[in-house]
């Protein structure tokens, strides 16, 4: 299949059937492919992304498309929404869920802190103070759903040319790289809270600590 056939496959199957993120794990894959995660009417309030005129923003178009090289168990389910019994989400080590939380950051109280705090650093990478991923995810399962494109066996189009190609027809709002219409109010957040992380102190551990850390 050429790549223009795989995204239009991708296009078709990222816009029929999708799930809760809690209900996923029963019907997603151990498989390679692509992902889009949708919100519903609430979430683009709470984002504010009803209000914003440079956002191609409605329940029926993603949030979001990524790519998941090995599993989407292990990489949606798992680090994006801690999905699966066992999981823990962290949003150091998650874009998606650093963009929900920088869009969140007044509605849900969070806070950037550095990713390690043993040993400060690579800040635009922040995780959470608190019980701030706590609080991420349960609005992620609560407003969030999922669908997905298994890449064909042996494909020979590389999966980022698919990416690319979507992230090009859908234009999804929380998408930074590769979109010709990102929104430009994500990035500004987003730096918000990567300098609120690089502002931490060790001494802030014991305030995080009665926030339920």
């Amino acid at each position: 299949m050429t790549l223009s056939d795989l995204a239009a496959d991708a296009i078709a199957a990222l816009t029929d059937t999708r799930w809760s993120v809690t209900d996923a794990p029963a019907h997603v894959p151990a498989r390679p492919g692509l992902y889009a995660i949708f919100g519903d009417e609430r979430a683009h309030r709470e984002l504010g992304l009803l209000e914003d005129a440079g956002a191609r923003s409605a329940p029926d178009l993603p949030l979001y498309v990524g790519k998941a090289e090995a599993s989407f168990v292990e990489r949606d389910l798992k680090d994006h929404f801690a999905a699966v019994p066992g999981s823990t989400a962290r949003t150091g080590g998650s874009t998606v869920r650093r963009s929900f939380a920088a869009l969140l950051r007044g509605r849900l109280d969070l806070h950037g802190v550095p990713r390690n705090r043993e040993i400060p650093g690579y800040f635009s990478m922040y995780s959470l103070a608190g019980d701030g991923d706590a609080q991420l995810t349960t609005w992620m399962h609560a407003r969030l759903s999922l669908a997905v494109w298994a890449a064909p066996v042996q494909m020979s189009v590389k999966l980022v040319d698919v990416e690319t190609q979507l992230i090009q027809h859908f234009t999804p709002v929380i998408n930074i790289d590769r979109n010709p219409r990102k929104l430009a109010r994500l990035g500004v957040a987003r730096k918000a809270m990567s300098a609120e992380a690089k502002a931490w102190r060790p001494a802030q551990a014991a305030r995080e600590a009665e926030r339920g850390q």
